[in-house]
């Protein structure tokens, strides 16, 4: 698919995001689901090329939500797989394919820095946590330069370990 079709295709995709997280979810759903389909959209192979937009869409919100913990009632915002499905006219299987494609493709896993809510990222059990030798120590042991080390290192999205000697 040449470059036109799919700038064309990711449009129509973003528009029923847009209107999804307006409708069901919120503002910030919807600039992670804008940021999840431009780093999608730089893959050599671009995943949303082919296929229906409402289908990638719904797979999109599906994995955003799998990372969320948008399934689990315990949760804000809560919505069932059911909920998704259903505003997109989408098969569950394959909205569940779809999403474990795109987990995948970009290792995606619960509490991702670049994709979580800030409730999320809040509430994340592994944030004062840091590997110094081997071991896994609570952060606020460290000396405070070393706590605002690993800060700086986990607000550019990635992480640091510690060793003594």
């Amino acid at each position: 698919m040449d470059k036109q079709k799919t700038e064309e295709q990711k449009q129509k995709i973003l528009d029923l995001l847009k209107e999804f997280c307006t409708k069901k979810l919120d503002g910030e759903y919807f600039e992670l689901a804008e940021r999840l389909i431009q780093k999608l959209a730089r893959k050599r192979n671009v995943p949303f090329a082919t296929g229906q937009p409402k289908i990638w869409a719904a797979a999109i919100i599906h994995t955003l939500g799998t990372i969320n913990f948008l399934f689990d009632k315990s949760f804000e915002p809560y919505l069932s797989v059911d909920d998704i499905n259903n505003f997109f006219g989408a098969n569950k299987s394959t909205i569940r394919n779809k999403s474990r494609q795109i987990r995948n493709l970009l290792k995606l896993e619960p509490w991702d820095n670049e994709f979580s809510t800030q409730n999320m990222q809040e509430s994340n059990p592994f944030a004062n946590l840091v590997m110094v030798d081997g071991l896994i120590v609570p952060l606020d042991t460290l000396p405070e330069q070393y706590q605002q080390a690993v800060r700086e290192a986990r607000a550019q999205g990635k992480d640091i370990s510690f060793t003594t000697q």
